[in-house]
């Protein structure tokens, strides 16, 4: 048992598992999409399901596809919200000094590509895609990164997971300002009713999961209903889940020192009986709950979603929104699957690398210690991953399907163009500092800056 169960945790417990999943269900829906089961493939995600109460009348219908990409993306864009709070509360976005460069940076590689792809498209019924290539995919940026272990600056992994953050939540105000239908006031009154309480209850650092999924649920309904996609309801959420610890540090260690002196104290009969006494029982219950009691909620709820999200929701998401048939009689239209794509390589590039440089220049922010401006080309080049949060928006922007299976063209194509040429030239800096000296290790939790001269 041992031989299977092994290599599988070993697997789970990668840096770069969750990004060879993504990659595998990418490549599996475009084989399908592609084969003689292309017709059953899309007759799955277009199947209706149906959730509801038989008794009282509710029900909830939808395509699968829509299960996914409403119900799924929105608990995937809740644990966005969870890394977004902890980052501004305790991370790289805490301070000015820390954020500066990914901000600036992030905003760059939002505002470029979005220029660029305006600026190509000449069709007023191809405009609406304009948010599409200024997302970037974590998950598959960070992956590229990773293939390189300690190789790479720890600067650059920290700097390329602050602006991808930072390019996640302009990607979620985006969706919830620009990518709306019609409104309906009411409901969004009632969830903002709902979410003051939420709000309330963790700025008294209360929080139970009987009460806060419950809501949640109620929330998430409210926005599918609203016209406001109901992933918003996500990030929202997040936001509602304290981040302070209920025990303070000297009274854990107070708790579990006095439940290992249980044990101590006949460390014999523990030793020599298989069936422990009742008071070594309740000493290992106090150790497990004063060890949960020292995550704050936020840090307990994203880490224990986050296997979830990397070997579940995105894996699945990917599935369902990739598959895109390329036989040559296939209806694409090239005027924007090319400018998604171009937006998505140049416009990352030049926006990411560009502002980076300008705010160095001008010493309003600092480059990480131990990252030359050549490093910051690497990562402004895997920013054009767009991938995950692109496919999303162009899941909003476009209803037509061949508009919309044109725009998944650009973005796979896009993607791999910049995932390939920012995992190049990454690996020809780390091989020719490999040569030339071995590589200082940086401590990991620290984000160090220098004046660097560009």
């Amino acid at each position: 048992m041992n031989k299977i169960l092994d290599p599988i945790n070993r697997f789970i417990k990668s840096s770069n598992s969750g990004s060879f999943l993504l990659l595998f269900t990418t490549a599996l829906a475009l084989i399908v999409a592609n084969s003689p089961w292309s017709s059953m493939y899309h007759d799955l995600l277009k199947s209706e399901f149906t959730f509801g109460f038989v008794h009282n009348g509710f029900e909830l219908t939808e395509p699968f596809y829509l299960w996914i990409n409403d119900g799924l993306m929105a608990i995937f864009f809740f644990h966005v919200g969870l890394e977004i709070k902890r980052e501004i509360l305790d991370g790289e976005l805490s301070s000015i000094r820390k954020a500066s460069l990914p901000v600036i940076a992030a905003l760059g590689g939002v505002i470029v590509p979005i220029i660029i792809y305006i600026t190509m498209i000449s069709n007023p019924e191809l405009k609406s895609g304009w948010g599409v290539p200024m997302a970037t995919d974590i998950a598959f940026s960070l992956g590229v990164l990773k293939l390189f272990g300690k190789r790479v600056p720890l600067g650059l992994k920290v700097f390329l997971t602050a602006f991808a953050i930072v390019d996640d939540l302009a990607a979620v105000v985006v969706i919830g300002v620009f990518y709306v239908t019609d409104i309906n006031l009411m409901l969004i009154l009632y969830s903002a009713v709902i979410l003051l309480f939420m709000t309330i209850l963790g700025m008294k650092k209360y929080f139970s999961k009987f009460i806060f999924f419950p809501l949640s649920v109620v929330v998430w309904i409210l926005f599918l209903k609203s016209g406001i996609h109901p992933t918003i309801a996500g990030v929202l959420l997040a936001f509602t889940i304290p981040a302070t610890r209920t025990t303070t540090l000297d009274g854990f260690f107070e708790k579990i020192k006095a439940s290992l002196k249980r044990f101590s104290e006949e460390r014999e009969h523990i030793t020599t009986h298989h069936i422990l006494k009742e008071e070594h029982v309740h000493a290992a219950i106090d150790i497990r709950m004063a060890s949960e009691s020292i995550n704050s909620p936020l840090q307990k709820i994203e880490h224990d979603l986050h296997p979830w999200i990397v070997f579940f929701i995105m894996p699945v998401f990917a599935f369902a929104n990739a598959g895109v048939s390329l036989a040559s009689d296939s209806e694409i239209n090239f005027g924007l699957a090319v400018p998604i794509a171009i937006a998505l390589i140049l416009g990352k590039f030049i926006g990411i690398s560009l502002a980076s440089w300008l705010a160095v220049k001008a010493k309003i922010a600092y480059l990480p210690v131990g990252v030359d401006f050549k490093y910051i080309l690497g990562a402004a080049l895997l920013g054009g991953l767009g991938f995950t949060m692109s496919l999303f928006i162009a899941n909003l922007a476009f209803a037509d399907e061949v508009l919309l299976s044109s725009a998944k063209v650009g973005i796979l194509g896009g993607s791999l163009i910049s995932g390939i040429l920012g995992y190049l030239v990454i690996r020809s800096l780390v091989n020719k500092k490999h040569k030339e000296e071995k590589e200082v290790p940086v401590k990991s939790s620290e984000y160090l800056f220098e004046k660097t001269v560009i």
